[in-house]
C-alpha cells in the first residue's frame, strides 16, 4: 500500500508540476522587465534618450526625420479577439509627414476587382484623413467617417513614433523612462517609456541589437466603462528602402487580441504628391 501511495503522490505532484509550468509559460509574457542595469554615471532618463537618439539614427538619422511622404502598396487583414474574420482588403496609400509648413494627412484607396467580367482592378473608395477629421469619398459623394473611427485614427497618430520623436520629446516638462529589457516575438527589445506633462504616456520596445523599434503601446481611459484600453503595434520584417529600414509586417494588438495585421508589398518615400490630393472636395470632383 505505501508503494501504491508513493506512486499516485508522484502522479499527482508531477501532473501539478505540470500545469504549474504551463501556467508560467503562458504568464511569461506578462512577467515585468528586468531591472534596468545602467552604464556607469547614466540615469534612467539619460540612458532612455540615449537608446531614443540610437533608435532614430537606426531609422536613418536626418533622412528618417526630413521625409516628406511615403507610399505604399499592400494588403491588411482583419482580425476578431485574435481570430481571422476572412476579410483581406487590398489598398494603396500616400502619408505626408507634417513639418513646419506642412500639414501630417493620409489618403487611402481600397482596391477591388472591376467586376466578374471585366480583368483588372479599381479604386472606389478613398478615405482622407486631414486636419482632425476623416473623409470617405465615392462616386455618391463625401461622408464624414464616424466619430469613434476619427477618434481612434488620431489617437494612434498622436502616440505613434513619429509623434514621440517630433513632438513629444520636445515638449517642456516631458520625462523619459528606460525600464530594463523585455522580450517581443523572442527579441531581446530595451524598453523606453515617454511621460508627458499631461500624464499621457507611450512605450517603445526597441531592438537590443539594432535598436530599431519592435513594439509601441500606449493606453487611453475608455470614457463608456470607465476603465484602461491598450493600443499596441508590433513592427517586423524590416527592409532598407531608399536607405531607411521600413518595417513591412505591422500587427495591431487592441486589450491584447490580434485586431489586424498590415503587409506591405511596395514602399516609396518622398513621391511626387501635389497637396490638393489631400483635399476631398478637390477628389470628389473628379469623381463627379
Amino acid at each position: 500500500m505505501k508503494i501504491i501511495r508513493r506512486i499516485l503522490n508522484f502522479g499527482i505532484v508531477l501532473v501539478l508540476g505540470l500545469a504549474s509550468t504551463q501556467s508560467l509559460w503562458s504568464q511569461a509574457s506578462e512577467i515585468p522587465s528586468a531591472a534596468p542595469v545602467m552604464p556607469a554615471g547614466q540615469t534612467p532618463e539619460q540612458r532612455g534618450r540615449k537608446l531614443l537618439d540610437e533608435m532614430v539614427e537606426a531609422l536613418g538619422g536626418d533622412a528618417w526625420l526630413h521625409r516628406r511622404n511615403m507610399r505604399e502598396l499592400g494588403h491588411i487583414g482583419r482580425f476578431f479577439h485574435g481570430t481571422p474574420t476572412g476579410i483581406v482588403i487590398d489598398f494603396t496609400s500616400t502619408r505626408q509627414f507634417a513639418t513646419a509648413d506642412r500639414f501630417a494627412a493620409l489618403r487611402v484607396g481600397f482596391i477591388t476587382d472591376k467586376s466578374i467580367l471585366l480583368p483588372g482592378k479599381k479604386i472606389d473608395i478613398v478615405q482622407i484623413w486631414t486636419a482632425g477629421k476623416g473623409y470617405e469619398v465615392t462616386y455618391k459623394g463625401r461622408v464624414e467617417l464616424p466619430k469613434d473611427q476619427v477618434e481612434d485614427f488620431y489617437r494612434r497618430q498622436e502616440h505613434s513614433v513619429e509623434a514621440v520623436v517630433n513632438t513629444w520629446l520636445k515638449a517642456p516638462g516631458v520625462v523619459v523612462v528606460y525600464e530594463g529589457t523585455s522580450m517581443v516575438e523572442r527579441q531581446l527589445a530595451d524598453k523606453v517609456s515617454i511621460l508627458s506633462a499631461n500624464n499621457d504616456g507611450v512605450t517603445l520596445y526597441l531592438d537590443a541589437t539594432t535598436h530599431l523599434p519592435l513594439r509601441r503601446t500606449f493606453e487611453w481611459r475608455n470614457e463608456t466603462f470607465k476603465d484602461y484600453d491598450e493600443d499596441a503595434e508590433e513592427y517586423a520584417d524590416y527592409h532598407t528602402i531608399q536607405g531607411l529600414p521600413t518595417a513591412v509586417t505591422i500587427s495591431r494588438y487592441h486589450n491584447g487580441d490580434l485586431a489586424s495585421e498590415t503587409f506591405l508589398l511596395k514602399v516609396e518615400y518622398d513621391v511626387d504628391a501635389a497637396p490638393d490630393m489631400f483635399n476631398p472636395d478637390v477628389l470628389l470632383k473628379k469623381k463627379q
